[in-house]
């Protein structure tokens, strides 16, 4: 299993508590997003807030718990979703995973909590389509 900089038993207490009480605000707090994928077993719809970041081409996600996510995998799965940012909806499509070459599009006051927690994996989903900001 790949290295993870937070644990699985953190991440499962974010799923069912932090998740249901940040979902709703995720959308719309910078540098957080909401991202909508299907499971890819189930095909039922979730969402994931996320610590994202949009550029003008794609999305850039900082991959806190690792690459070994149910997310990352629904996403590449379905060869794409849909992410919820500053109140807008974009059409993404499938993740391109990067190293810690993702650590300078971050924000300034970002890098310093994400280099305290040792990540260095990022995940690019392009924008695709009208959804493209301008």
């Amino acid at each position: 299993s790949e290295p993870m900089p937070l644990s699985r038993g953190l991440a499962r207490f974010n799923r069912v508590v932090t998740n249901r009480i940040s979902r709703p605000l995720a959308g719309w707090l910078p540098g957080f997003a909401v991202l909508v994928h299907r499971g890819r077993k189930s095909g039922a719809e979730y969402r994931t807030p996320l610590n994202a970041w949009l550029g003008d081409n794609d999305v850039i996600v900082a991959l806190t718990y690792g690459r070994d996510t149910d997310w990352l995998k629904n996403l590449t799965a379905a060869d794409g979703g849909e992410i919820i940012a500053g109140r807008k909806s974009y059409r993404v499509g499938s993740p391109q995973l990067i190293g810690s070459e993702g650590m300078s599009r971050m924000p300034a006051m970002a890098k310093p909590i994400l280099r305290s927690i040792d990540v260095d994996e990022f995940a690019l989903l392009p924008l695709i389509g009208p959804d493209q900001p301008t």
